[in-house]
């Protein structure tokens, strides 16, 4: 019998702690890679369940801005919450990873072999990553390594491992650019998936149709962020 599209929301639903998501907090952020100012002050709030598209040209602080988020980004000032903790301390930095998930702008297949499957296993829930994987189309690749997966179907395998974090527990979803190696179909249901899932969303996005389906549009300019929808 096939399975329904709304099935990895519904047990990331069941299973996860945070499934409204979490709040994100941001006030006078500023993020440096040396003595360059990437990210300039920037304040934000994001209510739990919110989905936020962060547009903006290439080098505005986009990206530098999620992995700030995450925590990936260390050379950072200002008060940056995630369902009100930081980072202070190591159980609260082993805190946030767990709480959100990532898509990263271009997944890297790594030095070493790593299956497909391994991939969707570190989400903390196969079985939810692996039925995301098949409704991706992608199910089929699982004991490939993910340096035999094209760029399409790396990003999808990241997608699929995306809704199996959610399903462990994550509050907030993090995504850089996650519909720039799929094709417009590809890309609709890459949009239809992201945004339906129970977490905080902040995406990084060129793609007009992802950004339509949030709740406000965000643009960053020279490290600095407005509101534009």
């Amino acid at each position: 019998m096939e399975q329904s599209k709304e099935q990895p929301v519904a047990l990331a639903a069941r299973q996860g702690e945070t499934t409204a998501g979490l709040d994100v907090r941001l006030r006078g952020v500023v993020c440096r890679h040396g003595r360059l100012e990437a990210v300039q002050g920037v304040d934000l709030d994001v209510a739990p369940g919110d989905r936020i598209a962060l547009t903006g040209t290439n080098g505005s602080g986009k990206t530098t801005l999620l992995r700030a988020v995450l925590g990936l980004h260390r050379q950072v000032g200002g008060e940056l919450l995630v369902g009100g903790r930081g980072t202070r301390t190591a159980a609260e930095w082993a805190w946030r990873r767990r709480a959100c998930a990532w898509i990263p702008q271009r997944p890297a297949a790594g030095r070493f072999p790593l299956l497909a499957r391994e991939l969707l296993a570190s989400s903390g829930a196969p079985a939810e990553a692996g039925d995301a994987a098949e409704r991706l189309g992608v199910g089929a690749l699982a004991d490939r390594p993910l340096s035999a997966l094209s760029g399409g179907q790396l990003q999808r395998m990241h997608l699929a491992r995306a809704v199996g974090c959610v399903a462990a527990g994550a509050g907030v979803l993090l995504a850089d650019e996650p519909t720039a190696a799929l094709d417009f179909a590809g890309q609709e249901e890459a949009a239809e998936l992201l945004t339906g899932l129970p977490v905080t969303l902040l995406v990084v996005t060129h793609d007009r149709a992802l950004a339509s389906r949030c709740d406000r549009v965000l643009e960053m300019a020279a490290g600095r962020l407005r509101e534009i929808a």
